[in-house]
């Protein structure tokens, strides 16, 4: 089970970063930062395979390519945001989170204009 190795990894690090906190605070984050890679890295089969269903079924399909590739790319922006947010709270720098938070969402929202302009435009199509 992937999900039980994801939380030891975690729990290794909580315990690890708490220890830290007491002697080397300063180092404290850099396991955070560590913590977060390894389990992104570990989880890059499962984005992968993820990846690949989702092209599969744009190529099977009829559906938009480009609306697959930017809802792709909208998912990583928040996910890496998140983890970017994350980070600064744990390290005790709330403002800087919140600047970074508004940052994402803006990038997410001017990615997502063509997909709610579509959408608008089929919605007109369909009501009388």
């Amino acid at each position: 089970m992937d999900i039980i190795k994801i939380i030891g990894i975690g729990f290794l690090a909580l315990i690890l970063t708490i220890i830290l906190k007491e002697y080397r605070k300063e180092y404290a984050i850099y396991v955070v930062i560590i913590c977060g890679t390894i389990i992104l890295f570990y989880s890059l089969d499962t984005i992968t395979s993820i990846v690949r269903f989702l092209q599969d079924i744009s190529k099977n399909k009829s559906f938009n390519t480009e609306f697959i590739s930017c809802l792709l790319k909208i998912t990583g922006i928040s996910i890496l945001t998140e983890y970017a947010v994350s980070i600064c709270k744990d390290s005790g720098e709330g403002a800087i989170a919140s600047k970074i938070d508004f940052g994402g969402k803006i990038i997410i929202i001017s990615m997502s204009i063509p997909i709610i302009g579509t959408t608008l435009e089929s919605l007109i199509k369909i009501l009388p």
